[in-house]
């Protein structure tokens, strides 16, 4: 990622205006805790002419981390106002996410709903509800969740992770340790499942 942005910045000092490049730096300041820096170079899309929900969603997720609640929902509106049927699904993820951040899990809840209702195979929205139904004492809905997750996006390790914790709270230990494994086949470096491993191996090893 580093070799790349590099590339995008070298991209800009021949030509200012390259709209690929801004995005992908102001991406990578986002995904490194940097949102007020994300935000001057989305900002700097607009002023350019760029109007469109993704960068909207951008400028909303940015304003979030950065506190700027007003502005936040004001990107956000205009995000869902320009969405076509192709990305409106990922706006109402993107607001679902960010009510999870603000703890208002009810409006969480009926985003994630929305976003289903916008692209029924939208896998990381049936995660996030997967675990607002467990939480609401849903087992079943909540597994029915994860397992659509898991069958939609197969690269995704949160839905097996959840899977496997739900299975082991329920006692269903053999399950639970196969789909520990296989959330760490797709990012072994998840402590949380590492964790979880363990303590299954430790249950196994005391019988």
């Amino acid at each position: 990622m580093e070799a790349s942005v590099e590339h995008y910045r070298k991209v800009l000092k021949c030509d200012s205006t390259n709209v690929e490049a801004i995005a992908c730096i102001g991406t990578h300041h986002f995904y490194n805790d940097q949102p007020e820096i994300a935000l001057r170079f989305y900002r700097r899309l607009l002023q350019m002419g760029v109007y469109n929900a993704e960068l909207f969603t951008n400028l909303g997720l940015c304003c979030f981390y950065a506190q700027q609640y007003d502005m936040a929902l004001h990107c956000f509106q205009r995000a869902l106002a320009l969405a076509s049927d192709e990305n409106t699904a990922d706006v109402w993820y993107n607001i679902g996410h960010v009510a999870l951040g603000l703890g208002d899990t009810s409006l969480a809840y009926q985003c994630f709903k929305l976003a289903l209702a916008a692209n029924n195979d939208h896998a990381e929205a049936y995660n996030n509800l997967g675990v607002l139904e467990w939480r609401r004492g849903r087992g079943e809905q909540a597994l029915a969740c994860f397992q659509s997750s898991c069958h939609l996006a197969q690269h995704l390790y949160e839905p097996h992770y959840n899977i496997a914790a739900a299975l082991e709270k329920i006692g269903n230990l053999q399950n639970s340790y196969k789909s520990v494994q296989t959330s760490l086949a797709a990012f072994p470096e998840h402590n949380d499942s590492k964790e979880l491993l363990k303590q299954l191996e430790q249950h196994f090893a005391a019988l």
